[in-house]
């Protein structure tokens, strides 16, 4: 009989998963699977126990969060050999399943982590750490999540920028310099993010267009720092009317960046707390573990 190990965050979200743990896990065990079930019980929990004990098991299921599963691909990606994931969403954002498209009900988001395709993704090397779908830091970092969801769903992208640009006085900038490929950039920045996902912050295509999560590049966005607020008003329209590259705003692609500070740079890593660095490296390890996608989808 195939093995399974389940691995779940009760807290995620509304921590509605309760209420349908026992159906499904009575679908792992109609599906043929002999089933290990693991509750998380701290930060990095999840990580620490893929690590130790997936080698045992023919599928990986996690439901939680992004962040949830953040944990559980950091614990495959540290394994010579790596299992496939099954990923039941059950966060208050669930950034990469939409970017997955995976099923927003939970039983069919269940089935597709138990009888979907095979999706080999890109993941994120961020030193030596991993992330899913983004690596972030400055002024929209913490906005992204703290945002009201009426409010985004109301105003959308602008609600983000709105939310994080109120006063020029409050925008942090962090001096830096930026190497990718054969290019270098230098100066105060407010915002950089690095990212492998059609949502960031429960805002769609953010990133910006063809956004692919297989093709071993990520879509990164520099905002420099305005220096009056005509240049903050120009900011907002440009994130607004979405127009990359212009005088204060950078969008690439790349599958190689590395960012040198002065101090060091407070940064999120799936929409959690990554720590701060006064070095990052970020590399994209193209296809590096598979997660189980709706058969008919082409991502």
């Amino acid at each position: 009989m195939k093995k399974l190990l389940f691995v779940y965050n009760s807290h995620a979200g509304k921590a509605s998963i309760k209420s349908r743990l026992a159906d499904i896990i009575d679908l792992m065990i109609k599906s043929d699977y002999q089933v290990s079930v693991h509750p998380t019980q701290s930060q990095g929990d999840a990580t620490n126990t893929i690590e130790r004990e997936s080698a045992e098991y023919d599928l990986i299921v996690c439901s939680g969060g992004d962040g949830t599963l953040d944990e559980v691909v950091t614990g495959m990606m540290r394994l010579q050999e790596k299992k496939p994931i099954g990923y039941i969403p059950m966060g208050s954002t669930n950034d990469f399943a939409n970017s997955l498209k995976l099923p927003k009900n939970v039983m069919k988001a269940a089935e597709t982590a138990l009888w979907g395709r095979r999706f080999p993704c890109d993941v994120g090397q961020f030193n030596d750490n991993s992330f899913i779908y983004v690596a972030a830091f400055g002024i929209f970092t913490e906005v992204s999540y703290q945002t009201n969801q009426e409010l985004k769903n109301l105003l959308g992208h602008a609600a983000y920028i709105l939310e994080g640009a109120k006063s020029l006085l409050d925008i942090a900038s962090y001096n830096m310099r930026v190497e990718y490929e054969d290019v270098v950039l230098e100066g105060d920045f407010i915002y950089g993010m690095v990212s492998n996902s059609i949502s960031v912050g429960g805002f769609k295509q953010i990133a910006g267009k063809n956004v692919l999560l297989d093709d071993g590049v990520f879509e990164v966005t520099l905002i420099r720092h305005p220096k009056n607020p005509l240049e903050l008003n120009e900011i907002i329209t440009s994130l607004l009317t979405r127009v990359d590259n212009t005088e204060l705003i950078y969008s690439f692609k790349t599958g190689r960046i590395r960012f040198t500070a002065e101090k060091e740079v407070p940064w999120t890593l799936d929409g959690e707390y990554g720590g701060t660095h006064a070095e990052a490296v970020i590399k994209n390890c193209h296809q590096a573990v598979e997660i189980m996608v709706k058969q008919q989808e082409e991502m």
